[in-house]
């Protein structure tokens, strides 16, 4: 079985997070996007092709020294025309049946198993409403066609972006979308004319990556069934309760107080009397000072975060300095839900408490102040005291 993933977007909803790396490439509960699917798909495939275009050689080069039971080629897509437009790029690499994902959802490798026994198939998961999802309208136990946002509720099922195509989709030429772009469900679509293409339905779980809130979301899920695993130096007064994974090299200093699940990557520095709360996930090489508190956050590589600081709710990227003192507040005065802006747009996120979204390589002063929802771009920096009430961009 040969399949592809779909990795060569701008993801610019995703933004400050994506301006300088692809979204498969941020990590989620310890491993990159990527790397959960790769780990799923071991096993079931003997070949993947990785569709390429934004960042191209960042995704490469992450690979290149990984070692996966199955082929990895590489495609790329010069034009993001869409994700029709995508496969069509791999089209003389494939031979029959194949697999496509999309390259910034997560999906449980027993629901791609189920999918992969059909010749033609769609993964979808029931929704209570469908107008915020494609939707795959079944007739007689199997599809009939996908419809992209509907505007009421013709399905309970939502499209996940999960497929089993055959080769022979390439007979029909799609036509391009008000989008200008060319779109795989027009292929899915061509298929259930002519042929049955089988559903599947979501057994463990699909959690897509669109938005800042859903790298939170999915990492709350995935950390809940995480074991704990010690590789690190834990001091004597270090107190570490639940289930809490400590990579090689990683020292817990004395008076550090762990909550799982946690998970803290390798060669970092924690401590000492700083409190790590649930559902946080924190990459290598990074240093946690005196004092510091950090909740359900997504942290990146290289970062160092001075002591006396807090941070809830919050994704920050790699290579960070954070000043002492720094905090970001995490909940409105009015308990209302955070907005944020996505693409110019002022977006709710549907939580009430969501905090900042810090871009690559950023430098924030001593007791920087940032309001809820707000995000800073690549390579800024703050001064002293600064107050972050807008989007630093």
């Amino acid at each position: 079985m040969q399949a592809i993933i779909l990795a060569a977007g701008k993801s610019t909803r995703t933004y400050p997070l994506t301006l300088t790396k692809p979204k498969p490439l941020i990590k989620i509960a310890g491993k990159t996007i990527l790397e959960h699917q790769l780990d799923c798909l071991e096993g079931l495939i003997d070949e993947l092709i990785i569709i390429v275009g934004y960042k191209k050689e960042m995704i490469i080069h992450f690979l290149k020294d990984k070692k996966y039971e199955f082929k990895i080629n590489f495609v790329e897509q010069k034009e993001q025309l869409g994700t029709g437009h995508a496969i069509q790029q791999a089209r003389n690499l494939l031979k029959d049946c194949f697999v496509v994902l999309n390259g910034d959802d997560l999906y449980h490798r027993d629901d791609i198993k189920k999918c992969i026994k059909h010749e033609s198939c769609v993964l979808v998961k029931e929704v209570n409403d469908i107008t915020k999802f494609g939707a795959v309208i079944t007739e007689n136990g199997f599809v009939k066609e996908i419809v992209e946002k509907p505007n009421n509720q013709v399905s309970k099922y939502a499209n996940t972006g999960l497929y089993v195509l055959k080769k022979k989709i390439f007979e029909f030429t799609p036509k391009k979308t008000e989008r200008d772009e060319y779109e795989i469900t027009d292929y899915v679509n061509y298929l259930a004319k002519n042929e049955k293409v089988t559903f599947e339905i979501v057994k463990n779980y699909w959690l897509p990556v669109g938005y800042f809130q859903h790298i939170l979301e999915a990492n709350e899920f995935l950390l809940k069934n995480i074991e704990t695993e010690i590789n690190g130096t834990i001091e004597p007064n270090a107190t570490i309760k639940g289930n809490v994974v400590v990579g090689e090299g990683t020292l817990i200093r004395n008076g550090s107080y762990i909550e799982g699940p946690v998970v803290i990557g390798e060669n970092c520095d924690i401590g000492p009397n700083c409190y790590i709360r649930p559902y946080t996930s924190i990459g290598d090489n990074c240093r946690v000072g005196n004092a510091v508190e950090i909740k359900n956050c997504v942290i990146g590589d290289n970062v160092k975060i001075g002591h006396l600081s807090y941070f809830g709710d919050s994704v920050l990227g790699d290579n960070i300095n954070v000043g002492a003192g720094t905090i970001a507040a995490n909940l409105r005065h009015d308990n209302q839900n955070v907005k944020t802006y996505v693409k110019g747009k002022l977006e709710d996120t549907g939580r009430r408490k969501f905090g900042t979204v810090i871009g690559d390589n950023v430098k924030l002063g001593i007791k920087t102040l940032i309001y809820p929802g707000r995000k800073i771009w690549p390579n800024k920096t703050t001064l002293p005291g600064e107050i972050i009430k807008k989007d630093l961009i």
